[in-house]
């Protein structure tokens, strides 16, 4: 596990931009299966391409997208193990993956962006990614 210090200033990256965090596996299940629209998760990481890609890309996405997801939620790995453990459930068939992005709809999967489709990207075009993908579905 990180020590909070550590983390801190990166959980505070996307709750600071409206994002719930979900740290127990109660709370994911009270998220993604009671949640009516859409519901985004975001899978923080202290990674450099969490850092530099995925929450930057995330927060343009939401300030340049018409739609918007109805939820902004997210789980933090190598931290809240279980409930990243909980949420990947969630995220099945895809194998685990952090930083990653999952949209649902109605408590179903419908949009996951996996770490490998983040790594070598810019926020900008993960931000352009998502911001069709709010189009589609929310």
């Amino acid at each position: 596990m990180y020590p909070e210090q550590l983390v801190a200033p990166m959980r505070l990256d996307l709750t600071s931009a409206g994002f719930v965090e979900l740290k127990t596996p109660e709370e994911v299940d009270r998220y993604l299966t009671n949640q009516k629209g859409t519901t985004l998760v975001v899978i923080n990481s202290v990674c450099g391409c969490a850092a530099g890609a995925a929450r930057p890309g995330v927060k343009w996405a939401l300030q340049h997208s018409e739609k918007r997801p109805d939820h902004l939620t997210t789980v933090f790995a190598g931290v809240d193990k279980e409930a990243v453990a909980r949420a990947r459930e969630y995220t099945l068939p895809y194998p685990p993956s952090s930083p990653s992005i999952a949209l649902f709809k109605d408590g179903e999967l419908v949009h996951f962006v996996e770490r490998h489709h983040i790594e070598g990207r810019n926020a900008q075009m993960i931000g352009e990614h998502l911001v069709e993908v709010f189009e589609e579905y929310c």
